[in-house]
């Protein structure tokens, strides 16, 4: 809800594709940070339009898939994302550390899951991958 409420007032577009309920083998409030940290880039370095969340599984995994438009990053940069203190050239008029999507990293291999980023057609993606209960 409060994702909804936030980018309506930003007049970004807000989807959840549809997704089956499902129990995951995650610390609740590391995930959560997890998940923030992603909606929280995409909303400070997409364009503006669109953030949509996609929840598929796959195999034994529950993959939770956060696009943004609007891809400012560029694709030779993408491999370094999860570097601690790493960041790509897209930031200039933007505060912060590099450290998020590190931290982000580091939760997800703790809780046996992982995480990855691509960029294509104006589109950049994040994926979590958490493992199922």
């Amino acid at each position: 809800i409060y994702y909804k409420e936030k980018l309506s007032l930003l007049n970004i577009e807000f989807t959840i594709k549809n997704y089956e309920n499902c129990l995951l083998s995650c610390d609740l409030d590391r995930a959560t940070e997890v998940l923030q940290n992603i909606i929280e880039n995409a909303i400070k370095y997409s364009d503006g339009k669109y953030i949509t969340i996609d929840i598929t599984k796959q195999e034994a995994y529950q993959l939770i898939t956060i696009a943004n438009s609007g891809c400012s990053l560029s694709p030779s940069e993408t491999p370094y994302i999860f570097n601690s203190f790493w960041r790509g050239s897209n930031v200039k008029n933007f505060g912060g550390s590099g450290l998020g999507l590190y931290i982000c990293r580091q939760l997800m291999l703790k809780m046996n899951g992982d995480i990855y980023a691509a960029c294509s057609d104006n589109e950049f993606k994040v994926t979590a991958v958490f493992k199922m209960c």
